[in-house]
C-alpha cells in the first residue's frame, strides 16, 4: 500500500491516500451516513456553550467513555462496518484501538478548530488514526512553538492519516471552514484510551 511520509520536526505523520478502494469507500460512506445515530452537542469554548459545527457519534469497547471540550461521550457499540475498519487499521499500525469518534461535516460551514489530541487518557505519545470518506477537505497543521512551521494535506475519499510519536505535544491541527462548495465528509478517528 502506497504511503506518504511527511518530514515534520517533532512529529511522525503518515498518509495512505488509497487505504480503501473507491468502491468500498463509497459503500461505507452511504451506509454510515444513513445508519449512524448522529448528534449535535454543545461544547464549551472560551467559557461559552455553543453547538458543535459538525455532527458526531462515539463508539467504544464496553466501559470506556471519553471527555473533551467539556463533553462526556457515552459510547455506542461498534457496528460491523466500524469494527471492520478498526481491525483493518490495527493490522496496518500494530496498535489496538478501543474507541472511534465519528464526525460528519455536512458542508464547508462545518469545521474543527485548532487543537491537539493531548488528553491524559490517550497516554504520552498517542497514535491517532483517521479515515476520511466523502468530500475532500484540507487538513492543516501548525507547530506550537514555531509559527513558520505549517503543513496541509488534502484528505482524499478512502484515505488514512496516522499521527504518532511526539506530534500531539508540538503540533496542533484543524479542519477549517471553507467557502468552496464541498460534498459531505465522514471522518472516523481511532484512538486508544488508557
Amino acid at each position: 500500500m502506497k504511503s506518504e511520509n511527511f518530514s515534520l520536526p517533532d512529529a511522525e505523520l503518515q498518509y495512505f491516500p488509497d487505504f480503501l478502494s473507491n468502491e468500498k469507500a463509497d459503500f461505507l460512506f452511504e451506509k454510515l451516513l444513513k445508519e449512524i445515530p448522529w448528534q449535535q452537542q454543545n461544547i464549551k469554548l472560551f467559557g461559552n456553550e455553543i453547538p458543535q459545527p459538525r455532527l458526531t457519534a462515539f463508539y467504544a469497547e464496553k466501559g470506556i467513555s471519553y471527555t473533551y471540550s467539556g463533553l462526556q461521550l457515552q459510547p455506542e457499540t461498534f457496528s460491523t462496518e466500524i469494527l471492520g475498519l478498526k481491525q483493518q487499521t490495527e493490522e496496518l499500525t500494530s496498535i489496538d484501538f478501543n474507541t472511534c469518534l465519528v464526525n460528519l461535516y455536512r458542508d464547508g460551514r462545518d469545521s474543527m478548530g485548532w487543537h491537539a489530541d493531548n488528553e491524559k487518557v490517550l497516554g504520552k505519545n498517542p497514535v491517532i488514526a483517521s479515515i476520511s470518506l466523502g468530500g475532500v477537505r484540507s487538513f492543516q497543521f501548525k507547530h506550537k512553538n514555531n509559527k513558520n512551521l505549517k503543513e496541509k494535506i488534502e484528505l482524499q475519499h478512502g484515505s488514512l492519516l496516522i499521527m504518532k510519536g511526539s506530534m500531539q505535544h508540538f503540533w496542533k491541527h484543524q479542519l477549517p471552514k471553507t467557502k468552496k462548495e464541498v460534498s459531505p465528509r465522514i471522518n472516523l478517528t481511532f484512538r486508544k484510551i488508557q
